[in-house]
């Protein structure tokens, strides 16, 4: 754990630094937000940010948001008033510690802030044998390769061979390359220099440098441009980066997991990602079955969800009913591990009597369960539907409708709806964008067009 304190260490958040690095936390302090900011930005990584909330914590927030830096923050304060507290959880900040410190709740916040969220839990036997081979091979220094349907839990496999390896108490750097446009990617990837391009106003340090010592995951990897691929793949032969706008090239000491739902192979044959980079990243495959394939870990996991979610929302910890275990056992899941867990997450606030009964099990738009009601062989019949009566009209007026209500049926999720139309989640992007743009209306996560 990488804590950064912001503000001036005297008085009580000295003494909140001290048990913060009893507890096993490695400590650095700024004393302003901008160099707090300047230190992420020059690659003094951070898994938390403990800010003096005499400062303006939302000004931090939105610096650090300006450079694609995203931190959690814990504001801290002495004592604070109510309103001020909340003002400072309105700015963004996760949490607020009172001063003086209490060293049960610091150690409680860096317990939480340390955790994935995405709990690791495996019972089924298909399960248990990824984890025998991802045990295996974690103390080496091999490329992984982690595949799977979107939500199936690739990046919580990630953090848990890092969490096995020789490189555990080194950082793990994680990255999701079809989240940030093509052109800012190559710099958050290597950095750049100041003044390289518009923008650059002073040194950056990218995710290579930043991960140095530890293990950089690359999320999926398989929508990477082609002229980035090859400078990627310079990387991982040469164990050397360079800046955009460097003179010199950096030596980089670092494991590489990447993560992919899409079949590389295919994307290969078509042309969209180079065989060899793929020969690179894939010397050990780690397949992670879906949901629906492991039903084991189906209830298993609800459970812990359930636990998650009754103590985070402070209600209390309810059992599931039979009739609820039999809805959930009966589930296709699409979403996989994700859709479990915001079900049961609904669950827990929706549930009432002494247990957690069917009637809270409700489809992410709140409706009713419907048993087997978005299966594959459903989603097949809803995209035949959605492009029959296209006599007469333009391909592109034919896949725009299609395309938009497909969003409409996936209540905006971008990638599970790029999952049934079968393209990639830069290529619905791309088209969203291009629809926006002409003044079409598209749905917004969690929504339909009819929201």
């Amino acid at each position: 754990m990488r804590v950064l304190i912001v503000g001036s260490l005297s008085g009580a958040l000295s003494e909140a630094t001290h048990i913060a690095m009893k507890r096993g936390a490695k400590v650095a302090q700024v004393d302003t937000i901008e160099k707090a900011t300047a230190a992420l930005r020059a690659g003094q990584g951070a898994d938390l940010l403990m800010v003096d909330m005499a400062l303006d914590i939302g000004a931090l927030i939105a610096a650090n948001e300006a450079e694609r830096i995203r931190v959690p923050v814990v504001a801290c304060g002495v004592k604070a008033r109510p309103e001020a507290a909340a003002a400072a959880i309105r700015a963004g900040a996760k949490e607020f510690i009172p001063l003086p410190p209490d060293a049960d709740l610091i150690a409680a916040v860096l317990a939480a802030v340390s955790e994935d969220s995405r709990a690791f839990i495996a019972h089924d036997p298909s399960m248990k044998e990824i984890i025998a081979l991802a045990d295996q091979v974690a103390k080496s220094e091999a490329s992984i390769l982690i595949t799977g349907e979107s939500g199936v839990g690739k990046e919580v496999m990630a953090r848990y061979v890092h969490s096995k390896s020789r490189r555990a108490t080194k950082p793990f750097i994680s990255i999701n390359c079809a989240a940030i446009p093509e052109n800012l990617l190559e710099s958050e990837l290597f950095g750049h220099e100041k003044g390289a391009f518009t923008g650059a106003v002073a040194r950056r340090i990218g995710k290579f440098e930043e991960a140095d010592g530890g293990t950089l995951l690359l999320d999926e990897i398989s929508e990477m441009d082609a002229r980035l691929q090859a400078k990627l793949l310079r990387a991982l032969q040469e164990r050397e980066i360079d800046r955009v706008g460097g003179g010199k090239p950096i030596k980089v000491d670092i494991r590489v997991i990447a993560t992919s739902n899409r079949d590389l192979s295919r994307a290969v044959a078509e042309g969209v990602f180079r065989e060899d980079l793929l020969f690179r990243l894939n010397v050990v495959n780690l397949s992670i079955p879906s949901l629906r394939a492991r039903p084991a870990d189906i209830l298993a996991l609800a459970e812990h969800f359930a636990k998650k979610y009754a103590a985070a929302n402070g209600v209390d910890n309810r059992p599931l009913s039979k009739e609820a275990r039999d809805h959930l056992l009966t589930r296709p899941w699409p979403g996989n591990v994700r859709e479990l867990e915001n079900t049961m997450h609904r669950a827990v606030l929706l549930a009432v009597g002494d247990e957690i009964g069917p009637e809270a099990i409700r489809m992410p738009d709140g409706s009713a369960y419907k048993p087997g009601g978005d299966s594959a062989a459903s989603r097949a019949a809803f995209a035949a539907q959605a492009a029959q009566s296209a006599v007469g009209r333009t391909v592109a007026e034919v896949e725009q409708d299609l395309i938009l209500d497909t969003l409409d049926h996936c209540l905006g999720n971008r990638t599970h709806a790029a999952n049934i139309l079968g393209i990639s989640i830069r290529t619905l992007r791309n088209k969203l964008r291009l629809y926006m743009d002409e003044g079409v209306l598209v749905p917004a996560p969690g929504q339909t067009r009819a929201a």
